[in-house]
């Protein structure tokens, strides 16, 4: 049978248990959904350890388990990495957690903290307000708004730190219940571990004895080989004197002979010398004539230089006459040459243009020609013509050519004008060189094609005249126009388009399309600055491809209005590949001054794209870097400055003036009158090109003229206001005017880039603030005015403080305090101080010094010493405020010479610094020290600050919590506090515990206590119950031990009381006191613990409803019962005498007999006792189940002890239990009533599915009821995903009373015992089902190997068959079915996802390969589908018919039991080929995929021309270890082999024959065999290895090639690749 090892493999589990991105961890949130399915797997993930151990067991009983497998060691080692990994991750989480749950505890700290502040801010601030002092409500108000950002702050981190902390818990729970879920597996795995590790330690005991053995083996042999050795050296030794003397013999010999080859040696030295000097002699020689022949060339170019000085010359002269006729004729000289160069420009580029379309028409005739006569030679190669697809004709190719090459020129072309026709025949004139600032500069050079030239072809003959074209007519070519008829321009305009259009389309890499621009620039932008008419600028962009693959790009052209000016020079590189960039070179010659803006556009083949071009002239941008100067306050009669940088950021320098704005500045009479503008702070001039001529040279007024005047009206305006708010000073703009000047620096030039600092000087002559405005007007009327201010303030006092009030914040009594208070003068000469405290403060406050100098213009620092005592409230009087404790004293400081003192105020809050502890004096009584007492104490803060204590000088049996002891009391606070006391021994205990201020105060406690060592002791001192539904009951184990053995040497040990005598050692007996009416069960209650041993105590929980209250219930519900019958009984007689009485005596009578009915009833029933079966105790138990409320109790139980045992008391005698040796036992006992109760099978909760073949299911129904009073929402636990057991109606509510069926299935997919917990969760409770089942497994083994069936190599159109056989080895009937991939419905959805080939070969899960064309299977199988008996083997054959040839046909046979289950899983893997050899081996150098083009099947003779090499590569990988040994040569294997056909061939056998055999040996290759023939349906084996040569560098890899050729039907060849390098063993 097989076994049931389901494991979650390492890299599944270390990839579910990955965190993500919000921190908590998806495998613990699934549970059990990363099991993975399928043969093997255990069947429930959330298997309970008991069902594992019983599977074992059934396992173990029904049939021997075979020997572990490799894959079993595999799983136990993934199991244990998992089960490392889960205690990691616990271990880190619990860490995570604890300093989570610190910081969230110090951020609510700081949270109380911060509001308490706040409160006492917004106190303090309230006074104040009332108190009007403005100035402390300002610094209130500050400090109100950083605390209530404090504030949110820590309650954002607060809530964070919260959620974050949920989160850890969460995942940390997750972490429990999966250790929990595989605590089972690491249990059993353990165990099969040290199983593993006694095998082992046997084995390498018997290990170690046969290592023993072969030591003394290999010592006796050791010894016989030193002995051998010895003889051999002797005899070595001898051999060895014997060479030493031929050795001399044969040493005298060779130097007789050295000495002849020496002198010969030197002969020839002497010969080659001669021979070198010879050499050189003619080197030089030949570099005389060289410099004689520069010296030649230098002067001939001199003369010709000459030559065109004088030619230039004459053209000048030329030029001025025909300028002076042109201006005595009264025309325009300029305009005239102007149009007369343009002409000769257009003109020399025709005459270029037409030489350059005959150079290329004679090109692409020859080119032409040549093609021709090469497809006539192919033709004439040929033995049968084949059939070739109409081409284009000669004239369309000729066509496409000239469209293809002549793109840039013919764009250029048809770009001129119409009037070249016009201007064909201009008049004889030169070029003429004018200097204007209106004209534009050209290029000298353009002359006419009459000059001569000194410039030869390099290839002689195509410059001749008597040179004739190829089918080239010479009256054609006159008679054509430039560029063609207007038939040819209309071709090429249409080929151009077509062209363009083909080139242009859409990119797509890895399915995305390219979007955006496809090439980047950098720069982004061109920009020409600051240019001149006249020269030339040259700029260099670089091209980025930013596509996903290659690209090409080419130039479309410049911007219609930049075409005079701008020239690119550009050479496509070809394509791109992504990331690669080309250079574009663009030159700018402007020749009118103004600015200039377009565009370079490109073409590339995903769109086109431009460059953004811009050509700005030089320009004057000037600026201020403020515009206030403020230069604070000075004293009268001083004398500051300021600076002020005014920066000129264009390329075009100006000049300046600075004047206060009142005054008038006076320009040239020429120049036009400036008005004023905006004090702008920054001006640039950018768009002055837009301003026309007119508005510069008119007297109008532009619209920035009087924007300007509008703002400066404003300014004015302003300035006015000013004035006017700080007449009351009594400054007046004369004044004023002398108070703020300019410094030297009034006017002067600024050049382009530069900046000039200008001083602005500031002395105060009276008292007051001081205001003046300035202005910088410019000589160039296109910048603007600039205007600034000046303000100051002139101060008469020479002595100030610049904090009035000096606050201390809060202080404690008896702590000094300092500050120091900072005090500046204005005044010039040095001042005499005395500082002053008030009287009433002097014995708490004091200044230091007393009295001080202050020098002139500087500081002076004094020192404030405040210690405040206990009388300060008394000695303070007004200046302190009893009830808010906030002292304010003022301080005085009187300056010689001066009436008025200055004084600033000092403030504080003033508190005490006591701690109060509450109760004063703690007794403790008697304590065991198995068990600690708790007492509270209360720790109560006086002050107005919070205060740090700690409890220090503790002793070691006494603890106080929370935090050790140590902590922050806050202001006016009680804080709770935990005394815990432990004895250590047996005796009386008086101590102290003192507690420390911060301020190192001392507050003491007195403690006393008995301590007490009893005679037994407990293992557990408290036991808490998990949540117990009545009547169910909840366990706990613990031990009662007796450690007293003897006595012990030291005075004071062993068990006592206090002081008293030791307990006698012997048994001792104890008694749990428990009372009647607890839940609980102890047993024993009473026993005996003998010296050195334990007891075993079982504490059991039962919650159960008491038998008087069920018995009354029941009472109650009979009654009910009684009294309705006898209503129903009376009403049915009293019917008939109704028409007799009243209704009214009815009812009276009815009453009365049921009152008697009762009362009889009633002594009757209470006598009576109901049983607990009967019918009506069940229904009121039911009914107080039902509303039974959850309670929590806490029991403590006393256990008290006496010497002796219980069996050696006399009669009921009790034995003498002292009151101080008891220990006491403290139980947590929550009960709850059950929400969900099973009604079927009785009420259990375990269902047996029993026995279920493999494949098949089996259904229980299982009635669940709600018995609590409200509808409950149920969620069901996550069965194991890949488990049998499966859930198949879960319903999500069930209502109050309400029965559900829930249907379970059980299908299980192996043979194996199966258990699994299925929990029903509520909030309630959770109800637990245990699901068993056994499953009978269907087995089936096959008779292939591997499960891989090869059909090797048959020839394309023919069929080969293999058959194999399917055994049943089980005891069913077994249904199955055979299933091809390449047949199945999923195949066509496969097909549209991304091919296969383009990912890694290790990323490629696609079984199914080629596929043959004429819509066939390539694999068929029979039978398809049958039933297998027990015991018996079926037999299946499979078909492999190709139609094509191909290396990598390939499919899936899935073998399908009862339609579900997958049994077996056979690849089925075939070649073919259309001849009859074939070669395996070698590297991979092609994809398992064919193309999905269909090539046209060629003839014999034709394939063998067009047929080329096939490669195959062979690496070969040298191990050179590093000890001595020689490592073995590397091989690698190919085999040919010859495909067995019954079509009748003219050739048997194949032939093969490898040719460089010597080369290769001689690189280190050794090949067996290089020749030899292959029969039909045999393969032949050549083996291939190398050993590195001596000259071999393991740095640089080996690689040669050999050809291996293949003769059958037909003669194949095949590149044979050889690379080989050295690796380095272990």
């Amino acid at each position: 049978m097989e076994r049931a090892t389901s494991l979650v493999s390492g890299e599944e589990f270390a990839d579910s248990i990955l965190p993500m991105e919000d921190g908590r961890h998806p495998e613990l949130e699934l549970e059990v959904e990363s099991l993975p399915e399928g043969p093997g797997s255990v069947a429930a993930a959330g298997d309970c350890g008991s069902a594992r151990e019983e599977c074992a067991a059934t396992a173990g009983a029904g049939e021997d388990r075979s020997a572990a497998p490799g894959g079993d060691r595999t799983q136990e080692t993934e199991l244990r990495r998992h089960l490392d990994l889960l205690d990691r991750m616990q271990e880190e989480k619990g860490l995570f957690l604890q300093k989570t749950r610190e910081e969230l505890r110090a951020c609510r700290q700081r949270v109380d903290l911060l509001s308490k502040q706040q409160e006492t801010v917004a106190a303090e601030m309230a006074r104040e307000r009332a108190a009007n002092n403005m100035a402390a409500v300002g610094r209130l108000q500050a400090t109100s708004r950083r605390l209530h950002t404090e504030l949110q702050k820590e309650q954002d981190l607060q809530s964070r730190i919260a959620a974050m902390l949920g989160e850890t818990e969460d995942a940390l729970w997750h972490i429990e219940i999966q250790k929990g879920r595989l605590q089972a597996l690491r249990k059993s795995h353990h165990e099969e571990a040290e199983a593993r590790g006694r095998s082992l330690q046997v084995h390498e005991a018997q290990q170690l004895f046969k290592e023993k053995e072969a030591l003394e083996k290999a010592d006796k042999n050791q010894q016989l080989r030193v002995r051998k050795s010895l003889q051999v050296q002797k005899g070595l030794g001898l051999r060895h004197q014997t060479l030493v003397e031929e050795a001399q013999r044969n040493h005298k010999v060779a130097v007789k002979f050295l000495k002849a080859s020496l002198g010969r040696v030197r002969e020839r030295e002497r010969g080659e010398e001669s021979e070198t000097r010879e050499h050189l002699r003619q080197r030089m020689d030949a570099v005389l004539a060289l410099k004689n022949s520069i010296a030649a060339s230098r002067e001939t170019l001199r003369r010709v230089q000459a030559w065109g000085r004088a030619r230039a010359a004459l053209t000048e002269r030329k030029a001025k006459a025909e300028k002076e006729a042109i201006l005595a004729q009264g025309g325009d000289a300029f305009r005239h040459l102007v149009h007369q160069q343009r002409r000769q420009h257009l003109e020399a580029q025709r005459r270029t243009f037409q030489e350059g379309q005959e150079l290329r028409k004679q090109e692409i005739v020859g080119r032409i020609v040549k093609e021709v006569a090469q497809e006539d030679s192919r033709k004439k190669k040929q033995r049968l013509p084949a059939r070739a697809p109409r081409g284009r004709t000669l004239r369309d190719r000729t066509w496409s050519y000239i469209a293809h090459v002549c793109t840039g020129e013919t764009a250029v072309a048809s770009s001129y004008p119409l009037e070249v026709k016009a201007a064909a025949h201009p008049e004889p004139s030169w070029l003429l060189k004018a200097d204007s600032s209106e004209s534009v500069q050209g290029v000298a050079g353009a002359t006419s094609g009459e000059q001569e030239t000194l410039a030869e072809p390099e290839i002689p003959g195509l410059w001749r005249e008597d040179y004739m074209p190829y089918q080239e007519h010479k009256e054609d070519v006159n008679q054509k126009p430039v560029g063609g008829t207007k038939m040819d321009k209309d071709i090429l305009a249409r080929t151009m388009a077509q062209l363009r259009r083909g080139v242009v389309h859409k990119q797509v890499a890895l399915g995305r399309e390219f979007k955006g621009c496809p090439f980047n620039s950098k720069p982004q932008l061109v920009h020409f600055q600051d240019f001149e008419v006249g020269k030339v600028y040259k700029k260099k962009i670089t091209l980025v491809n930013a596509t996903y693959t290659t690209n090409s790009c080419s130039l479309v052209g410049v911007s219609e209005d930049l075409r005079d000016f701008i020239h690119v020079s550009f050479d496509p590189p070809g394509p791109l590949s992504a990331g690669m960039s080309c250079e574009v070179l663009v030159t700018f010659k402007p020749m009118v001054n103004k600015d200039l803006e377009g565009s370079i556009s490109f073409l590339a083949q995903t769109g086109s794209f431009s460059v953004p071009l811009k050509c700005s002239t030089r320009k004057c941008s000037v600026s201020l870097d403020k515009e206030l100067i403020s230069f604070g306050s000075y004293v009268v009669g001083e004398t500051t400055s300021r600076t002020i940088t005014l920066t000129n950021t264009g390329g075009l320098g100006t000049s300046f003036k600075f004047f206060p704005a009142s005054e008038v500045y006076e320009t040239d009479e020429e120049s036009p009158p400036l008005l004023k503008i905006s004090s702008l702070f920054t001006y640039d001039d950018k768009g002055s090109t837009s301003v026309s001529e007119q508005q510069l040279e008119g007297n109008g007024t532009s619209p920035l003229d009087t924007q300007s005047r509008k703002e400066s009206d404003k300014m004015e305006g302003e300035e006015q206001e000013g004035t006017s708010a700080t007449g009351g000073l009594g400054m007046f703009p004369s004044e004023q005017q002398a108070e703020i000047t300019l410094g030297e620096i009034t006017e002067g030039e600024i050049g382009p880039f530069s900046s000039i600092r200008v001083p602005i000087m500031f002395t105060p002559v009276t008292p007051g603030e001081v205001q003046t405005k300035f202005k910088v007007m410019f000589k160039n009327p296109k910048c603007p005015t600039l205007y600034f201010r000046a303000t100051g303030v002139a101060l008469d006092v020479p002595v100030w403080v610049p904090k009035p009030n000096v606050d201390l914040k809060i202080c404690m009594y008896d702590r000094l305090y300092q500050d120091s208070v900072p005090i500046y003068t204005r005044s010039k000469v040095a001042l005499r101080l005395k500082f002053e405290v008030c009287r009433e403060l002097r014995g708490h406050m004091e200044l230091l010094p007393e009295m001080g100098y202050i020098q002139a213009q500087s500081s002076y620092s004094v020192q404030l010493k405040f210690l405040p005592r206990h009388s300060l409230p008394e000695d303070a009087g007004k200046y302190f405020d009893k009830e808010s404790r906030v002292l304010e004293a003022p301080m005085t400081i009187w300056v010689a010479d001066q009436m008025k003192p200055v004084g600033f105020t000092v403030q504080a809050i003033v508190t005490t610094s006591d701690l109060e502890l509450s109760p004063s004096e703690l007794d403790f009584g008697h304590c065991t020290i198995y068990e600690a007492i708790r007492a509270e104490i209360v720790l109560y803060n006086h002050s107005l600050l919070p205060q740090e204590f700690g409890f220090v000088g503790l002793p070691k049996f006494v603890d106080i919590q929370p935090n050790d002891g140590f902590g922050t009391v806050l202001p006016l606070e009680a804080l709770q506090l935990d005394v815990v006391f432990q004895p250590t021994k047996a005796r009386e205990y008086s101590f102290e515990l003192v507690c420390k201020s911060e301020v190192n105060r001392c507050f003491k406690l007195s403690c006393r206590a008995v301590g007490v060592h009893p005679p037994l002791e407990l293992s557990h001192y408290q036991i808490k119950f998990a949540a117990t539904s009545l009547y169910d009951t909840s366990v706990a184990r613990l031990y009662v031990i007796n450690s007293h053995t003897g006595a012990s040497s030291l005075p004071r040990s062993g068990p006592r009381v206090s002081s008293e005598e030791a307990s006698p050692v012997g048994a001792t007996s104890f008694e749990f006191l428990l009372p009647s009416d607890l839940p609980i069960t102890i047993s024993p209650l009473v026993g005996t613990v003998l010296p050195g041993k334990r007891c075993l105590v079982q504490v059991a929980f039962r919650p159960v409803l008491s038998h008087e209250v069920i018995h009354e219930e029941a009472l109650q519900i009979l009654n009910k019962e009684i009294q309705n019958k006898l209503f129903r009984k009376d009403t049915f007689s009293q019917k008939k005498e109704l028409w007799r009485q009243s209704l009214s005596v009815l009812r009276l009578r009815t009453r009365e007999r049921m009152l008697q009915a009762v009362t009889s009833h009633a002594p009757q029933q209470e006598k009576q006792e109901l049983r607990v079966s009967s019918h009506e105790y069940q229904i009121a138990q039911s009914a107080l189940v039902r509303t039974f409320q959850a309670k929590f109790d806490k029991f403590v139980v006393p256990c008290v002890m006496a010497s002796g045992d219980v069996k050696d008391r006399k009669g009921s005698e009790p034995l003498s239990f002292s009151p101080h040796n008891t220990l006491y036992l403290e139980l947590w006992c929550p009960a709850v009533a059950p929400s969900i109760v099973v009604t079927s099978n009785k009420g259990k909760t375990t269902f047996d599915f029993g026995d279920i073949a493999v494949g098949h299911r089996g259904i229980k129904k299982i009635s669940l009821q709600n018995i609590c009073p409200e509808d409950l929402a149920v969620e069901f636990s996550v069965l194991n995903p890949s488990g049998p057991f499966a859930l198949l109606n879960p319903f999500s509510k069930l209502c109050s009373g309400e029965t559900q069926v829930l249907m379970l299935s059980f299908s299980p997919r192996e043979s194996i015992l199966a258990q699994e917990t299925l929990d029903i969760i509520s909030k309630k409770g959770t109800l637990t089902l245990t699901l068993t089942g056994l499953g009978v497994a269907s087995m089936v083994s096959c008779s292939i190997e591997g499960h891989v069936l090869s059909m090797g190599y048959v020839l394309a159109r023919e069929s080969i068959s293999s058959s194999f056989k399917l055994q049943n080895d089980s005891s069913l009937p077994i249904n199955f079915s055979m299933r091809l991939e390449s047949l199945s419905s999923t195949r066509a959805l496969a097909r549209q996802q991304l091919p296969q080939f383009l990912a890694s070969p290790t990323q490629r899960t696609d079984l199914v390969g080629p596929q043959n064309h004429n819509g066939q299977s390539v694999f068929s199988v029979v039978p398809v589908e049958g039933v297998m008996e027990p015991g018996k083997a079926q037999d299946f054959t499979v078909t492999f018919s190709p139609d094509h040839e191909s290396l990598y046909f390939s499919d899936r046979l899935q073998v399908v039991l009862f339609g579900k289950k997958i049994s077996h899983q056979i690849l089925l893997q075939g070649a073919a080929r259309e001849h009859m050899m074939f070669v395996e081996g070698g590297d991979p150098l092609d994809v398992p995929v064919e193309s999905l083009t269909v090539t046209s099947a060629l003839d014999p003779e034709h394939r063998e021309d067009v047929e080329e090499l096939k490669p195959i590569l062979l690496t070969l990988d040298y191990v050179q270890f590093d000890t001595d040994t020689p490592a073995p040569p590397a091989t690698r294997e190919l085999q040919v082999g010859c495909i067995r056909t019954t079509q009748p061939s003219p050739k048997k056998v194949v032939e093969f024959s490898l040719d460089s055999v010597p080369w290769l040996q001689h690189k280190g290759f050794s090949i067996e065999p290089s020749k030899g023939i292959v029969e039909r349906g045999q393969t032949k084996t050549i083996s291939i290895s190398w050993v590195p040569p001596t000259d071999f560098d393991p740095d640089h890899p080996l690689m040669v090639s050999a050809l291996l050729q293949l003769k059958g039907d037909v003669k194949e060849t095949y590149k044979v690749i050889f690379v080989a390098n050295v690796v380095t063993g272990p």
